[in-house]
């Protein structure tokens, strides 16, 4: 693969499978609105150019992307709003792989995939990650 931070992997008959990501590289999702700037809805497309990021999100999330991780904005927005979005990212200096538009809206998400996932609430500010113990859900074996 061209992406050195990721790893060929072959099943036990040889296929190739989904790639995974290099040891050490994390592959982050990360929510726009209420996260990284002001909770602003579908509703009120009109405040998606004049909000302001939060600079704790700006400096920790470019940090994640300098140190080679992967930054992935996935967002509430519908398609309709990309460009604003997209230049509203730029215009503030985020650094980004990519950006998935059209996240279900609501919240309470239960996220099922053959992949590992982790996620963190975001609660107001971003800091260092630290490793938590919880009680999760997981499929009866």
């Amino acid at each position: 693969m061209s992406d050195n931070n990721f790893i060929e992997t072959k099943a036990e008959d040889g296929s190739l499978i989904s790639p995974v990501l290099a040891d050490g590289v994390k592959n982050y999702l990360i929510d726009i609105d209420g996260t990284v700037t002001e909770d602003v809805p579908n509703e009120e497309p009109e405040r998606m150019e004049t909000c302001e990021p939060f600079p704790d999100a700006l400096e920790t999330l470019n940090g994640w992307y300098d140190n080679g991780h992967k930054i992935c904005f996935f967002t509430s927005r519908t398609e309709e709003h990309r460009e604003v979005t997209e230049n509203w990212l730029n215009k503030h200096g985020f650094k980004f792989h990519s950006l998935l538009m059209g996240k279900p809206r609501g919240g309470n998400y239960h996220w099922i995939d053959n992949h590992m996932v982790r996620a963190t609430r975001y609660k107001g500010e971003f800091t260092d990650l630290v490793e938590k113990k919880a009680t999760i859900e997981v499929f009866k074996d």
